[in-house]
Parts: structure tokens; C-alpha cells; sequence
């Protein structure tokens, strides 16, 4: 016999798939790129998102849209340290975003203008992971102070996304951490993930990735 509980998640993940379709759909014939950007709280997401923003704003015209339980902080310092415009998302205490929330946030947002979308999503490694928000592609962040056995410790967060950043790689020498051994464990989940090692403070490996994803906005417009 069923569990309801697995029932009512397989009907919620239904219902989500079917908007964020939708929301891809929709964001399409703007010409507009929703980049989904999920890792660990500390991860450095925003700070990654800085650098990268700063090397890709004088191409493209970027909002960036930052989802957290409660705070304003990650969105007011995207919007100091980069100019370009940042709203932040409240999920009311849920540990995720779902494509309803997204399409509800860029209808406030007005996106019409815009090339690149930025969502950075809740610091969870698990929950973001299982619903689909409407992106044209997933990038997940890992730093080096999380270890490289992440991948075989969370599955599902490596199989969805195409973009692998390995962050913080400056602090390498202080903790047991193997370039070789995480990028086999990622394969092991996702052979297709391209993986990029960065460090976000130092602007190393940076605008390899910034090309990278330029050339994704660039390719979403033809």
C-alpha cells in the first residue's frame, strides 16, 4: 500500500514541472536566460555571482533575483557591488523554491528588459535540487572547505545540474581536498557536467566561467 506522503510529493512535483515549463516557455520568447544558481549555505554563492555579474554586465542586461527564509542582505549587496538589479525573494520558511514561486517573482520583477536572469536559490544542497524552477540550467556550487565527497553524498544536486564550480580553491592547502578525486565523483553523477575550479576573492578561474555563460545568454537570443 501507498504511503499518501509519497503520493501528495509525486502530485506537488507534477503540478511544479508542468509550470516550470511554463515559466521556460514564457522566459524563451523574451529571449531571456534564467541562470539557477544552488549550493551550501557559505558556498560563495553571491560573492561568485559579483565577480561573474562584473565581468558579463557591459554584454548583457542582468537582474538578479535572491531567494532566503528572511533577510535582505545578499540582494543589497548585489546591487551595491554591482550595479545591476537585485530583488530578494522570501520563501516564508521553505527550504526551496518552486517554479510558482519563480514566475511570481519575475512577474514583480519585470524581466522584460533583461538578457540574464540571475536566481540564486535557498543554501541547501538538498531540496532545491528536486524542483524544477524554470531555468535554462542548473549551476551548483561546491567549495573545497565542504570536501570532495559531496556528489556521492548528495546525488541528485549533481545529476541536475550541467554546471559544476568547485569554489574557494585558494584555501586548498589548508584542508584534504583533491581536484582529481572530486571531479570523478561528480562524473560518477553526471559525466556531462562541465566543471570549473574557481576562487572568487583571488579572481581565479573566473572568466573562463564568465565566457562560458556568456556564450549560453549569447546562444538563447539567436
Amino acid at each position: 500500500m501507498d504511503y499518501q506522503v509519497v503520493k501528495v510529493k509525486e502530485d506537488i512535483l507534477i503540478e511544479n514541472n508542468k509550470k516550470a515549463e511554463q515559466v521556460r516557455a514564457n522566459l524563451k520568447k523574451k529571449g531571456i536566460f534564467l541562470l539557477n544558481v544552488m549550493a551550501s549555505p557559505g558556498a560563495g554563492k553571491t560573492t561568485l555571482l559579483v565577480n561573474l555579474i562584473n565581468k558579463l554586465k557591459d554584454r548583457f542586461k542582468i537582474g538578479v533575483m535572491e531567494a532566503d527564509i528572511d533577510g535582505e542582505v545578499d540582494a543589497e549587496r548585489i546591487s551595491q557591488l554591482t550595479g545591476v538589479r537585485a530583488i530578494q525573494v522570501h520563501t516564508s520558511g521553505a527550504c526551496h523554491l518552486t517554479a510558482q514561486m519563480v514566475e511570481d517573482a519575475l512577474n514583480a520583477f519585470d524581466v522584460d528588459d533583461l538578457d540574464l536572469v540571475i536566481l540564486e536559490n535557498i543554501g541547501n544542497l538538498v531540496c532545491p535540487a528536486e524542483f524544477d524552477t524554470g531555468s535554462n540550467i542548473n549551476m551548483m556550487l561546491l567549495s573545497v572547505p565542504e570536501g570532495d565527497d559531496k556528489p556521492l553524498k548528495y546525488p541528485l544536486m549533481f545529476q541536475v545540474s550541467k554546471i559544476a564550480v568547485i569554489t574557494k580553491i585558494d584555501t586548498l592547502p589548508v584542508f584534504n581536498f583533491s581536484f582529481d578525486r572530486v571531479k570523478e565523483n561528480i562524473a560518477k553523477r553526471n559525466n556531462e557536467a562541465k566543471v570549473f575550479m574557481v576562487s572568487a576573492i583571488k579572481d581565479e578561474g573566473t572568466l573562463p566561467l564568465a565566457e562560458y555563460l556568456g556564450e549560453l545568454v549569447s546562444k538563447n537570443k539567436e
